[in-house]
């Protein structure tokens, strides 16, 4: 009896290892992702930093532009006159918030600083001149000076600050498209053109372009010279 109880002890103690071995065990069904994020952070932290001095990186890119030469599809002719030009700066607050979940999960906030320039002119093709018979006195009426389209600056503009759900930032991941940046350059140009047009900006291109045709037309004789708009 002492050594069957002997022997059913000895045979127990494996069992009861392999069942607290198989407690431990970490389940498929997380292993699997753990050990794929571990894999991408370490490529992404491979192509950031050499870790064996001296040798080549394996994981180091380079930039190579293959773009092709540009191509000319039509030429205009100019009858403006650029009279002035505003420089202009605005701090684009786009929030995407999602309505039933945490912005913690779902959702983005981007703060953009954008600078651009808005060019007003005046069109000299429309303009009606009147000469007097002595060529002293000219008239000359122009239509109102107008805005150009805000031209935004890539060099001064940015991302300043970004915030991203944790399902926006897997989604950007995979996508590879890390934010929408013709949206945030749409609405910059937007507001810089709105803000242009309360600026004055038409009325010192009116200014500007009188000045320099009484100037123009003073240096070849005339010695009144009234510039009007309408």
């Amino acid at each position: 009896m002492r050594s069957l109880r002997g022997n059913a002890v000895e045979t127990e103690r494996p069992v009861a290892q392999a069942r607290r071995y198989d407690r431990r065990r970490v389940p498929w069904y997380v292993s699997i992702p753990v050990t794929f994020a571990v894999i991408v952070a370490l490529f992404l932290a491979a192509g950031k930093f050499n870790w064996l001095p001296g040798l080549p990186n394996p994981f180091a890119t380079r930039q190579v532009d293959r773009s092709q030469p540009a191509v000319l599809q039509s030429i205009e002719n100019m009858s403006r006159y650029d009279a002035a030009a505003g420089n202009f700066q605005i701090v684009v607050d786009l929030d995407n918030e999602a309505k039933f979940m945490p912005s913690a999960l779902l959702g983005s906030r981007t703060l953009y600083v954008a600078a651009g320039t808005v060019d007003s002119f005046v069109d000299l093709s429309k303009a009606g001149v009147t000469v007097s018979a002595d060529r002293r006195t000219a008239t000359i009426v122009l239509p109102h000076a107008q805005l150009a389209q805000a031209a935004l600056d890539p060099k001064r503009s940015y991302v300043f600050a970004q915030q991203r759900g944790l399902f926006n930032r897997i989604g950007d991941f995979f996508s590879g498209n890390p934010g929408d940046q013709q949206k945030l350059n749409v609405l910059a140009a937007e507001k810089i053109q709105t803000a242009a047009g309360a600026s004055g900006l038409t009325q010192r291109a009116e200014q500007n372009t009188g000045s320099m045709l009484k100037g123009l037309l003073g240096s070849l004789g005339f010695t009144l010279v009234t510039v009007s708009y309408k």
